[in-house]
């Protein structure tokens, strides 16, 4: 390693000695070749008219670039109202929702209250008919009863009158009953 460290030193020291010219055309240096060529390469591409066609090439670009944008605005505002349109129907199926639950609602308590007011009328009807039911049965008996009392005095006053009167008592009640006409 040490070596080498000599060598480079001897290199360094041998090269550092002398330098070489620069070579030259008709006393011009590379320099002035470089800008002459960037001179002509620049009044080439004005010749050609590049800048413009860059330009004009741009302002495409800026152009579609707009267009793009007046699009995706265009497009925005139609997702906007449709979101719109959509929250709408929501808020209004929601609204119909509740305004039906609530007839549902007011619905079911006025079947409620018919049920009640039915079946109160309903029993007033069956007691009214019980009760009507239970009069007739009573007068029903109490016809019975009459009937079979009529027919219990007609068996006595027949059995009476068959023991206590003949026929002689019979006869002098008939012609009392001709005298009597």
């Amino acid at each position: 390693m040490a070596d080498l460290i000599a060598l480079l030193a001897a290199a360094a020291e041998h090269a550092g000695g002398h330098e070489a010219a620069e070579p030259t055309v008709a006393g011009l240096g590379a320099g002035w070749f470089v800008a002459l060529a960037m001179t002509t390469l620049i009044l080439v591409m004005l010749w050609k008219k590049v800048p413009s066609a860059i330009t004009s090439g741009l302002d495409k670009s800026i152009a579609e670039i707009r267009h793009q944008l007046d699009e995706a605005k265009q497009l925005r505002a139609e997702a906007e109202a449709l979101r719109k349109e959509y929250a709408d129907k929501i808020a209004d199926a929601e609204r119909e929702a509740a305004e039906m639950l609530d007839h549902a609602r007011h619905e079911a308590e006025a079947i409620v209250k018919k049920a009640e007011a039915d079946t109160t009328d309903l029993i007033a009807r069956r007691e009214k008919m019980a009760g009507e039911k239970i009069a007739a049965a009573e007068l029903a008996a109490v016809q019975d009863l009459r009937a079979r009392a009529a027919a219990a005095a007609t068996a006595a006053a027949g059995s009476l009158i068959k023991a206590r009167h003949d026929a002689g008592a019979d006869k002098a009640l008939v012609d009392q009953a001709i005298a009597g006409i």
